[in-house]
């Protein structure tokens, strides 16, 4: 019975741990986010975890890699400021093609925002539900974060609605003023995460 986590043996008998499960409620316990594990040599199930938790550690070699939750959030959270700046570049560069009358290029410059945006959103969503902060109590610009991620929400499906009618106008007018506020309000946003994680 050998139990390894992040290359270090853990002493399972001095903890009392006899199973699959146990080792890993402590891992959660010490604030270790649990992100590989290996029975044997092999990956388990995902889909059978009932079964792996109740897994006896007798006659069974476990590694487990951990990692820090804050970490990952930071770092997370630092990737999608880093696409954000790129999806408003992309932006901006949609909205001089809008102006130069070639809606065609401008599409394709958006469809990169689109992913973007989506991406941070789900991120950022993500990362509060790993470190169990309510989203509702975090204030950017006097305003929740759960509002700030509805009007986000809003601003897609105009931004949508103006392409479905072929409204390069109106559109252009949401990628030029409404999203340049939105931009700000997320970047003030990530800041007051990470700050919340350091807190």
């Amino acid at each position: 019975m050998s139990v390894t986590v992040d290359h270090q043996p853990l002493l399972i008998d001095q903890l009392g741990l006899r199973t699959v499960g146990q080792v890993l409620s402590h891992l959660q316990k010490v604030n270790r986010l649990v992100v590989h594990v290996l029975i044997d040599g092999c990956e388990p199930d995902i889909n059978r975890m009932g079964v792996v938790r109740r897994e006896m550690l007798d006659g069974h070699t476990l590694f487990i890699e951990t990692a820090d939750p804050k970490q990952l959030a930071i770092d997370a959270l630092s990737e999608v400021g880093d696409q954000l700046k790129e999806a408003d570049r992309l932006r901006l560069e949609a909205s001089q093609l809008l102006e130069r009358n070639t809606p065609f290029k401008a599409m394709e410059k958006l469809s990169g925002c689109f992913s973007t945006w989506q991406n941070a959103q789900e991120s950022v969503l993500k990362t509060a539900q790993l470190l169990r902060i309510d989203l509702s109590t975090l204030l950017v610009e006097r305003i929740s974060l759960t509002d700030l991620l509805a009007e986000f929400t809003t601003q897609l499906r105009n931004i949508k609605l103006a392409l479905e009618n072929r409204d390069f106008v109106g559109l252009n007018d949401i990628l030029r003023y409404e999203a340049t506020r939105t931009s700000e309000q997320w970047r003030s946003a990530l800041r007051a995460l990470r700050e919340r994680i350091d807190g």
